[in-house]
């Protein structure tokens, strides 16, 4: 399958659509999705163009990772968390739904069960939840 530069994180990256972003270099964005299924649920995305897993270069992948880990870090600090659930979807047969590589990363409790997929979040409260990953970014 071919890249599609039209896709949503597509049009994030190019500021086309409006998005929450909580931490950005020169490789990768992260921001929350609107549809979250924990509090702090984010995507982080490579800023190059690449479908999925199956045609991301190693360079793609590494920087994704390194920011992975980074927000994993600063979810665990906003939210308290005991810890990190990575989703990270492959074509339709695999679940994938946004054809731009993205691994969502959700903090987690103890106990706690995913809230529903493909429900719009609260915006205030994204807004919220954002504010509390910047801030913890600061320490990690």
């Amino acid at each position: 399958m071919k890249y599609d530069p039209e896709n949503i994180f597509g049009k994030i990256l190019r500021d086309e659509i409006p998005s929450t972003r909580v931490f950005e270099d020169d490789d990768t964005l992260a921001f929350m999705d609107i549809m979250p299924r924990a509090n702090g649920h984010v995507l982080v995305i490579p800023k190059t163009p690449c479908r999925n897993m199956l045609d991301a270069t190693p360079e793609q992948i590494a920087a994704v990772m390194k920011t992975v880990q980074r927000m994993s870090r600063a979810l665990m600090v906003a939210f308290d968390a005991d810890g990190i659930t990575l989703q990270q979807f492959n074509e339709d047969a695999g679940g994938q739904e946004v054809f731009h590589l993205h691994f969502h990363v959700l903090a987690r409790h103890a106990g706690d069960r995913l809230g529903a997929p493909g429900k719009m979040g609260d915006q205030a409260a994204i807004q919220q939840n954002a504010e509390k990953i910047r801030t913890a970014l600061l320490d990690c």
